[in-house]
């Protein structure tokens, strides 16, 4: 098994095969040919020496299959990965290549997910149509607010905020990515509160409200706390999906369906691996694995105050 067993500029991918699309930026001792090699190797079953190996294992073998400028198209074998089990395909794809010393800079644009592991995956729950369903809205855009700032008021503040949201027209109040269970804000006498004022504010205006309340914890407490949101007769939580991790928000969207709860995701931290636009992997592909994880709705970026710009959030948009 060599490095060159990694390359085939004549291969045609399989309708099952797993597509990459990587920009990549070798280091000065390799060739963008060179360092393609090496991320194909490393991602799916190369390794730094020759091997002589079974041939089987050959067919588990990543293909670099085209390159144009920096743009490089790897094809993985389907059963390189194990359905159902995001940790392990992001390990793979995203995982060690990262730093690899081929390499000054590597990011992976863009996943085209085969049917086989798109299928082993829930997704989600209710989507766009579900929620309009639960908000009964059918014919404009849903509204939706963050009291400002973030984190610092009681909860009965916190309350009195919703209650004005929601009266003055829009629809879902939201938590943002760091309020939580704080001493100052503690996470069931929020909810409590601003279920009563939820239900006030739907009997003035005739119209349905809901709370993304931030469930965001340790596995079993966001369990707990999607439990509790429940119990209090709310429609949805809110997860973090990238600070709790895949795992987490699998295992929390499976019991959101038992509980028959929206959920939303927020991105927190995905600047970490997504700004700089030669290394990392992009907004793109956390949108895909999101929405296949099981992510009702999810923040896809703006034009505001953080980075990103109209053609990102279409394209985010696109994906979902």
């Amino acid at each position: 098994m060599r490095y060159e067993d990694f390359i085939n500029l004549k291969y045609t991918p399989k309708s099952d095969d797993l597509i990459c699309l990587f920009r990549i930026t070798p280091t000065n001792e390799f060739t963008l040919k060179e360092a393609a090699i090496r991320v194909a190797a490393e991602s799916s079953n190369g390794t730094w020496s020759d091997l002589k190996v079974p041939e089987h294992i050959y067919e588990l073998s990543a293909k670099a299959y085209e390159i144009k400028k920096d743009f490089v198209k790897i094809a993985y074998p389907v059963d390189l990965f194990e359905q159902g089990n995001m940790p392990q395909i992001l390990s793979s794809i995203a995982g060690n290549i990262f730093g690899m010393k081929a390499v000054s800079g590597l990011r992976l644009e863009d996943v085209k997910f085969p049917e086989k592991i798109i299928r082993s995956f829930k997704g989600p729950q209710y989507g766009i149509d579900g929620v309009r369903k639960i908000l009964k809205i059918k014919n404009r855009p849903i509204t939706i607010t963050v009291p400002k700032p973030k984190v610092g008021y009681y909860p009965e503040e916190h309350a009195k905020i919703a209650y004005e949201a929601w009266t003055g027209g829009v629809d879902l109040l939201k938590d943002d990515e760091n309020l939580s269970d704080q001493s100052f804000n503690r996470f069931e006498k929020r909810l409590k509160l601003c279920m009563k004022m939820r239900e006030k504010a739907e009997k003035e205006t005739g119209e349905k409200k809901s709370y993304l309340i931030n469930i965001t914890s340790e596995t079993n407490e966001m369990i707990r706390r999607a439990k509790m949101v429940k119990d209090y007769g709310n429609e949805y939580i809110m997860i973090d999906t990238l600070t709790a991790g895949w795992a987490a928000t699998q295992t929390v969207r499976d019991a959101c369906q038992d509980l028959k709860l929206a959920m939303h995701g927020h991105r927190a931290f995905h600047s970490a691996f997504d700004r700089n636009p030669l290394h990392g992997l992009s907004m793109k592909v956390v949108t895909s694995v999101a929405r296949m994880q099981g992510i009702d709705q999810l923040h896809i970026g703006g034009m505001g105050k953080l980075a990103g710009d109209e053609e990102e959030v279409e394209s985010n948009f696109e994906k979902c």
